[in-house]
């Protein structure tokens, strides 16, 4: 892991790396901080004892904004496709994190910003947020995943009221609606957020990892095909040191030591 990354506060709180946005007043994303969440990602991917990360925006007013409008003002297509580009690259990456992935939804959720937190694995959001995709009202799309995730955690018709109505959600109704899995009150996401962290770090690195990736298979594979392959993880699992010292764990009564390995 770097020490620096564009827009971005990295800290390491043992098992899980916090992640703050910092491009005030909005937090929107540019080119630069897009392709930095990449390599963030990346490089996590790699540091073994990081098993959760957590999202969140500098301040008590925004989570992020999404983009900076600014970008698209001159209509150049290249800009458009390479920020697009950007953006899907840096979220899918987030979502293919193999360790547990929580956005600590500090505010306004919009654009950009939400489609951020939709990638993530699970949303926790302060009473006071605002979430919405306004891409519409100024002749866009959301095209960093929101069309698609959105739509898979609310449901076609809640997912077309906040794309095709511009529907801006509260944080009581996005609970609602299963947009977010849990509302706090005002400055208590990070909090939450950190804690549910640390709950991850008590599971098998190894067993998250599978079972997440399982999880999102059936997002776009039959039931039929990951019945089997749920069977043939489960036996994968008996090849690392982590089942060992689990179950070994249980039996001697005491925490156990993992290695993600």
């Amino acid at each position: 892991m770097k020490t620096s990354y564009t827009n971005l506060s990295v800290e390491r709180q043992q098992h899980t790396v916090l992640v703050t946005l910092q491009n005030p007043p909005a937090h929107t994303w540019t080119e630069e901080s897009l392709t930095a969440l990449r390599e963030l990602v990346e490089d996590l991917q790699h540091e073994r004892d990081i098993y959760a990360l957590v999202i969140t925006g500098d301040g008590p007013k925004f989570f992020s904004a999404g983009a900076d409008l600014k970008l698209f003002a001159d209509g150049d297509k290249s800009t458009a496709r390479r920020m697009a580009q950007r953006f899907g690259e840096a979220f899918e990456a987030l979502a293919a994190f193999r360790g547990v992935t929580i956005a600590a939804i500090n505010g306004y959720a919009m654009g950009g910003g939400l489609e951020c937190a939709l990638a993530c694995d699970i949303r926790i959001a302060e009473e006071h947020a605002q979430l919405a995709l306004p891409e519409a009202s100024v002749g866009l799309l959301p095209c960093a995943g929101g069309t698609q995730n959105l739509a898979r955690l609310v449901g076609e018709g809640w997912a077309k009221r906040m794309i095709l109505c511009g529907e801006r959600v509260s944080a009581a109704q996005a609970l609602s609606i299963g947009l977010v899995e849990e509302v706090v009150p005002t400055g208590q996401a990070l909090t939450v957020a950190l804690a549910l962290a640390a709950k991850v770090a008590r599971q098998s690195p190894s067993s998250v990892s599978a079972c997440k990736s399982l999880i999102q298979a059936g997002r776009t594979l039959p039931t039929q095909h990951n019945l089997p392959l749920e069977r043939e993880r489960f036996v994968s699992l008996f090849d690392t040191n982590d089942q060992k010292e689990g179950v070994q764990a249980f039996l001697e009564k005491r925490e156990a030591s993992w290695r993600n390995a």
